[in-house]
């Protein structure tokens, strides 16, 4: 055989090469696996005892399973302890005088606590829990931890009443998740399209106990709130143990089921059956066949309810145009309708009084306004400018449009304008006495 020793290639023998772990070959080995290499590893021999010394250090612990495969030799019970849960499974030997001293036969599929140490098998590298002790898990334990979840459960909140939503009327499609083999599944199908044949049902048929339960339950529950088609999902089981039922309350499945967003009907067992998945739900179902009905309404009662319904609403509209129509004919055979024009009599005698006042208080207004205007025109003529110049003045302007006040601002020659009561015409200075001398011949002519 070749091997690197040291940086170097060497030939030996397959007896030479790890004959025993003594002091001298200790030497060539890594001190710790984080040191092993493909070039410097740890042969089995090595391993499985340092194995077997870590596990020897671990304390005993008290652990829970479901037997099976019992079988007694000698002093000693063999058997294996399998999780309810999970498909995980552990070998266990039990002494026979502390099994014999539980007073009952420890069969397949019973549930047991051992107090147990791990042990580990060097030659066949196999792990197996020596157990000293032994109790039955009876159901007063299982109800105990049941008890103890629901508490913890509802502290969080999971069970309040404001986190349920109501369930859809007429859902398009009914998600289920049942039984592989059972009548839940009929049960709830029946039932429901009994009472609506035209509902949909989107089924997912799954373990409903022992350890392949929760996972399965969990994984078609998520499905179905995955889809959009489907508007509710129901979980359904037929009755059972105690034992057969314990899936329904693990905290798994209680957590998976309240984060699902569709509404969720919880159908499991029957009416004296309360697993957790009850509490979650948004609705609980006494039984599948409970579910089946609640889930779709009742076609025949929905039709009768649209049959009377109708027929209310036809009787109040009835009732209402008959109230109607009287209180028209009331109205109508009133006087004032059966001479409307009788309405408008006080009115026009109204009108025409009216009439009659405002055309006095017309006149009126019209001979008051005639007399000022006739004493204000009397008084513009005795003031106005026209009354002198019709008594023989007139007024003189010269060129620039300025009246002439006085003889001494005017030279030979200006041209002046002359307004007389009716007309005006030019005139022309050819002398100005400031005397009045120059008047004197037209005063003597």
């Amino acid at each position: 055989m070749l091997f690197i020793l040291r940086g170097r290639l060497v030939a030996v023998s397959g007896a030479d090469v790890f004959p025993q772990d003594n002091d001298q070959t200790r030497a060539t080995l890594p001190d710790t696996a984080a040191d092993t290499s493909a070039e410097r590893p740890w042969p089995v021999r090595h391993l499985s005892p340092k194995i077997g010394e870590y596990i020897a250090r671990m304390s005993p612990v008290w652990v829970e399973g479901q037997v099976l495969g019992v079988k007694r030799w000698r002093d000693l019970v063999f058997l294996t302890l399998r999780d309810t849960d999970e498909n995980m499974s552990l070998g266990a030997t039990l002494p026979a005088a502390a099994v014999e001293a539980l007073g009952v036969p420890l069969e397949d599929g019973a549930r047991i606590v051992i107090h147990a140490k791990p042990q580990w098998w060097t030659k066949s590298g196999a792990l197996q829990m020596r157990g000293k002790e032994v109790r039955t898990v009876g159901l007063g334990d299982l109800l105990a931890r049941i008890e103890m979840l629901k508490s913890a459960l509802a502290e969080e909140g999971l069970f309040a009443a404001e986190r349920k939503v109501p369930l859809p009327f007429l859902p398009r499609v009914v998600g289920l998740v049942c039984a592989t083999q059972g009548d839940a599944e009929h049960d709830v199908v029946e039932n429901a399209q009994r009472r609506w044949p035209a509902v949909q049902f989107e089924i997912r048929r799954v373990t409903v106990q022992g350890p392949r339960a929760v996972p399965e339950v969990v994984a078609a529950m998520r499905e179905l709130d995955a889809r959009d088609d489907v508007d509710v999902i129901v979980v359904a089981r037929g009755g059972g143990a105690l034992e057969d039922l314990l899936a329904f309350s693990d905290e798994a499945m209680v957590r998976a089921a309240a984060a699902v967003v569709t509404p969720l009907v919880s159908a499991i067992g029957h009416e004296k059956d309360s697993p957790l998945l009850d509490l979650v739900a948004d609705w609980r179902a006494s039984t599948p066949t409970d579910a089946g009905k609640r889930v779709v309404p009742d076609a025949a009662h929905e039709r009768r309810e649209v049959i009377r319904a109708r027929a209310t609403m036809r009787a109040a509209v009835t009732t209402r145009l008959d109230r109607e129509a009287r209180g028209l004919s009331s109205f109508r055979t009133r006087p004032v309708m059966a001479h409307p024009r009788r309405m408008l009599d006080p009115h026009r005698e109204r009108l025409a009084a009216l009439h009659l006042a405002s055309g006095r208080a017309l006149v009126d207004i019209l001979s008051t306004a005639d007399a000022r205007t006739r004493e204000l025109a009397a008084s513009l003529r005795a003031l106005s400018p026209q009354s002198t110049l019709d008594r023989g003045y007139a007024v003189v302007r010269d060129a620039d449009g300025a009246v002439v006040r006085d003889a001494a601002l005017l030279d030979p020659g200006d041209q002046l304008l002359v307004r007389v009561a009716r007309g005006t015409f030019v005139a022309s200075v050819d002398d100005v006495d400031l005397d009045d001398q120059a008047l004197e011949p037209f005063s003597a002519g």
